[in-house]
């Protein structure tokens, strides 16, 4: 799906009024990239979901909101046992079909030998049809390759990516673009704020 966008991306650019037919191309493919947090207290969680269709825009997006009861205690090296539910659940909720991809809180992969993370069990549960990305705040897994750095505005705290389905550099160009002066892109915070609120 990468290669088709920037394929005709490449033909519009070399077309008259190519702001007009990019808006016209995308209004009529309708993409979705949809964005995932969970806030945990007591024995719930809160599972926020944007859906927005630019990278470089911030107010523009859908709200999805599910709070679930009776969530399990984390387990050290067991993490996607306790979101991957959450987010399937409100995911239920979704046109699938219209998504482009997804961004998790978190990692696609824990090493260099692609031991699975959140990401990847959720590429997995969706049929391996939808390319996932990973956001990462800490750099707590043991990856290095397979996992791209990215600096964004004068921060000096990079932000770490992974990604299944979707080449690493693309991923993190597309991170690394969208709008947000900050570290966190703009619709990243907002998940997480909503996540939050009472």
């Amino acid at each position: 799906m990468e290669k088709l966008l920037n394929t005709v991306v490449t033909f519009l650019k070399n077309t008259k009024n190519y702001t007009n037919q990019c808006k016209k191309f995308q209004t009529l493919i309708n993409i979705m990239i949809l964005v995932f947090d969970t806030y945990y207290y007591n024995d719930n969680a809160k599972t926020i979901c944007l859906s927005f269709e630019d990278w470089n825009k911030e107010d523009c997006f859908n709200v999805y909101s599910e709070t679930i009861s009776g969530i399990e205690e984390y387990v050290s090296g067991e993490f996607y046992k306790r979101e991957l539910p959450c987010i399937l659940s409100l995911i239920s909720q979704i046109d699938l079909d219209k998504v482009h991809v997804i961004i998790i809180d978190g990692f696609v992969y824990l090493n260099d030998n692609n031991k699975y993370g959140l990401g990847a069990y959720l590429y997995d549960a969706l049929n391996k049809e939808i390319p996932v990305i990973g956001v990462a705040k800490r750099d707590f897994a043991s990856i290095n390759k397979n996992r791209e750095v990215v600096f964004r505005g004068i921060s000096q705290n990079p932000l770490f990516i992974t990604s299944v389905g979707i080449d690493l550099k693309t991923a993190s160009e597309r991170i690394k673009e969208m709008n947000g002066e900050f570290r966190i892109p703009t619709l990243l915070k907002e998940v997480d704020r909503l996540t939050r609120e009472k």
